[in-house]
């Protein structure tokens, strides 16, 4: 999507004469120009004499919806209570306000708020933010107390609310106050001390969409700080609204579904990209992000051992295990190693030199559809050793594997494909065939996120075209086509189906819905085994892929088949599809 950035002209001459004389008056000459350049000479002398105050006015931050125009991320309008540095900056004063803010409930110690004026400080005159998001009822019972001290001044502003909360937060991300190391790198946009900044997920990937710009309002004061007039005012000017191709019925669906389990869930559109779902457990609520967390409930979020603030859709890396056979089943195919009618036979173990590689049972003799069907490891210990680690890491490379899908959203990771360099450079060790053996089941080094197996199964469905994941309407359909003959797709397509009529997933088809798919179970250093299943509906007409992960879940085929079922059954009856 092309970014509705829209930076403030400003005459050359100006913007030199003014930031000699001091920098953020800069704003106020955008709104009223001539005023500006006629009065320059007083505005020099207001502030050399500290009469001049500049109350800095912060913009309504665009909102985010949902596809069918659901509010995910809102602002409403608070509070803030802002001081000049000038005039607070005795220890005395800083105790009386210190002082007058603990009788209204409001705890700031005299060292945290010389902290904040320091932290926010650029030009004496310019106000800073000392107490944020106060209700008009906070508001008003503090304005009318007569100790209200004269140094300071009441000011609107805008909270942001995030009304779906944990259900959407990997996704929408969050806001909070722009930290030292983000100034130093966004301070030239126009950013200060006390303003807030997306952090994470969409508020942070649209910062300069939503964002907006400030605005601005000079006032001459006398020589106790009461006004004297107002000189000039800039209104701030609202943020760009955003629309996702989120379905937030759908993904509170699936938070339902995944309640008090570990693991990620993706739904895409199989031809557009569209994501429908991007779901990740554990989660957290991110209005208390904004509201301010106290430093041991930062600690608490950020150490916890679940990692709820971490997207596993995106950047989750897991073993892919039996849902990557279909990269050895299209290179095989694709490579003439195997046709269609290829049949190998099955014992129930394959042996690599003195290594045993176990099937799940003994398969007898088996074909592509039916190892596919059946998740026949030594069918496709065959066919990869044939194949070669170098030619199947081509072919995962072409699907999307080792690599990031280019979903617009911070964090994605491009995972693992290993093979021969990356085995001697990063342990320092040969690559062996037990190796490759591990690798064409899923197992071993290669690693992958639970977005790329949506993506790559988009393209088995739709006939080769690897979407990229598109998360605003707006954006235009982008990705690539793989140069895979349509006949190889067309038998690896079948052997998904006979995956949920006869195989190994079949309960995912128990909810009205045909579907094709494929169940993964992946062994781990924890004491269970990861789950997963990837599958799209309908086969005759494919709408939706789902990605259903389960750390910890076991089995692909009992436990994680059933829940991508029920998910691709909702969202097409949602959708009368």
């Amino acid at each position: 999507m092309k970014r509705l950035d829209r930076p403030i002209i400003i005459d050359k001459r100006l913007l030199s004469w003014m930031y000699l004389l001091f920098g953020t008056l800069i704003l106020l000459a955008v709104a009223l120009f001539q005023f500006q350049v006629l009065h320059g000479d007083d505005y020099v002398r207001l502030a050399t004499e500290n009469r001049l105050r500049v109350i800095r006015l912060t913009p309504q931050r665009g909102t985010i919806y949902d596809a069918n125009q659901i509010p995910l991320a809102v602002s409403l309008r608070t509070f803030s209570i802002q001081g000049y540095p000038l005039a607070i900056q005795k220890d005395e004063t800083i105790e009386r306000i210190a002082s007058f803010f603990r009788r209204h409930g409001i705890i700031k110690t005299p060292e945290e708020l010389k902290e904040m004026l320091k932290g926010q400080y650029t030009v004496p005159y310019r106000s800073v933010a000392l107490v944020n998001n106060l209700t008009l009822a906070q508001m008003a019972s503090i304005v009318a107390d007569p100790d209200f001290p004269q140094e300071l001044v009441p000011v609107s502003q805008w909270r942001r609310v995030y009304p779906a909360g944990d259900v959407v937060a990997h996704v929408v991300g969050y806001i909070g106050s722009i930290n030292k190391e983000e100034l130093k790198k966004y301070g030239s946009e126009g950013y200060q001390g006390g303003d807030e900044i997306g952090k994470a997920g969409v508020e942070a990937e649209f910062e300069k969409v939503l964002r907006g710009q400030p605005g601005g309002e000079a006032i001459e004061v006398d020589s106790r700080g009461r006004l004297v007039r107002k000189l000039d005012q800039k209104q701030p000017k609202q943020g760009e609204n955003v629309s996702l191709t989120i379905d937030l019925i759908a993904q509170q669906k699936v938070s339902t579904l995944m309640e008090d389990q570990r693991g990620a869930v993706v739904v895409m559109d199989v031809h557009n990209g569209d994501i429908m779902v991007l779901y990740s457990t554990p989660s957290y609520d991110p209005n208390p992000m904004v509201w301010g967390l106290r430093d041991f409930e930062w600690r608490a979020l950020t150490q916890d051992t679940s990692y709820p603030m971490m997207n596993r859709a995106i950047s989750g890396l897991y073993s892919p295990a039996s849902t990557f056979k279909i990269v050895a089943a299209i290179s095989g195919l694709s490579e003439g190693v195997i046709t269609q009618n290829t049949k190998l036979y099955c014992p129930g173990y394959f042996e690599v030199g003195n290594r045993r590689f176990r099937c799940v049972k003994w398969h007898g003799t088996e074909n592509v559809v039916g190892a596919l069907r059946d998740s026949c490891n030594v069918f496709f210990f065959q066919v990869g050793l044939k194949l070669g680690v170098d030619v199947l890491s081509e072919w995962a490379y072409k699907l999307g594997f080792g690599r990031i899908t280019g979903i617009p959203l911070p964090g994605e990771v491009p995972g693992n494909l290993a093979g021969r360099k990356w085995k001697k450079t990063v342990l320092g060790e040969a690559w062996y065939l037990g190796d490759t053996a591990n690798y064409v089941i899923g197992q071993g080094f290669v690693l992958v996120t639970p977005i790329q197996l949506a993506r790559a199964y988009a393209s088995i469905a739709n006939g080769g075209f690897l979407p990229k994941p598109r998360l605003l309407k707006t954006d235009a359909v982008d990705g690539e086509y793989i140069s895979v003959n349509e006949e190889v797709l067309s038998v690896v397509r079948r052997g998904l189906e006979q995956v949920v009529k006869a195989g190994t997933g079949r309960s995912a088809g128990r909810y009205g819905v045909e579907i094709a798919g494929k169940t993964g179970t992946a062994q781990t250093s924890r004491n269970k085994n990861d789950a997963l299943f990837v599958g799209y509906a309908p086969p005759a007409s494919p709408k939706y892929v789902a990605v259903v992960l389960l750390e910890e879940g076991e089995s692909g085929g009992r436990k994680v088949a059933p829940l991508a079922g029920e998910i691709l059954a909702f969202l097409l009856n949602e959708r009368g599809e």
